[in-house]
């Protein structure tokens, strides 16, 4: 079975999309609430990377009356035949001129950048495009997520990293099947000091991190009990 290259991948399963949405409802619409509570008073404009069909930033731009959106997708088919989207990879994003008040990063799109230097060039590249009072909202796939992946595995996992850590062993196959075939590709799932790590490297100050039940959405207290969220503002640096 050959492992595809992430946007192709999405390509195959852009049909199955909406209902793997929809296994999600409550993880994806919590982490929407929470986007839409934490976007400065007074933005007005929004970049999404990894938009799909872009319903999910327009509804978030609705919300808080932005009314400047760009949209990326790389995977043609996920955009649903939209004429807004521009089909581009987060690595492109040093493409871009424009700077904005709000950058999304959802569902573990930056799980999906490979190699590890690129996931951190599209984070630069977010400090860039971001206003200076801007923010960033990236949510991530938790390897330590023992409430979804199990104490067992999530456990061993963690004494693993303890001995031999390696940016690589977060690395993971990711399936789905679909009209009696199976689609597999490749994704990446983070602990907090590689996301914090990749920060410092990148320009990016973690304003706050929310730890969500993947099932139900549940905000939750410790980092194994959940996937995690993002908010982050350029880091403030010293005038020359």
């Amino acid at each position: 079975m050959p492992v595809l290259d992430p946007v192709a991948a999405y390509d195959q399963i852009a049909p199955l999309f909406a209902e793997l949405a929809r296994e999600r409802k409550a993880f994806l619409e919590c982490v929407e609430r929470l986007v839409i509570s934490a976007i400065p008073v007074g933005s007005g404009s929004l970049l999404d990377v990894g938009t799909g069909d872009g319903s999910r930033a327009r509804r978030i731009a609705r919300s808080r009356n932005i009314s400047e959106l760009m949209l990326l997708e790389p995977a043609v088919a996920m955009q649903c035949g939209r004429t807004d989207i521009c089909t581009m990879r987060a690595e492109d994003l040093h493409a871009i001129d424009s700077r904005f008040d709000v950058i999304l990063c959802l569902w573990n799109v930056l799980g999906h950048v490979f190699p590890a230097a690129a996931r951190i060039e599209a984070l630069r590249q977010f400090a860039r495009l971001l206003h200076p009072h801007g923010k960033a909202f990236v949510d991530v796939a938790h390897r330590y997520n023992a409430r979804h992946y199990g104490v067992g595995p999530t456990a061993a996992r963690f004494i693993h990293d303890l001995v031999a850590w390696r940016e690589e062993t977060g690395d993971v196959a990711v399936g789905w099947d679909f009209g009696g075939n199976r689609t597999t590709t490749t994704g990446h799932v983070f602990t907090h000091r590689e996301i914090a790590s990749m920060c410092l490297s990148a320009g990016l100050n973690i304003e706050r991190k929310f730890v969500l039940d993947y099932a139900t959405g549940q905000e939750r207290r410790w980092d194994f009990e959940g996937h995690l969220l993002y908010v982050l503002t350029p880091a403030i640096t010293s005038a020359t």
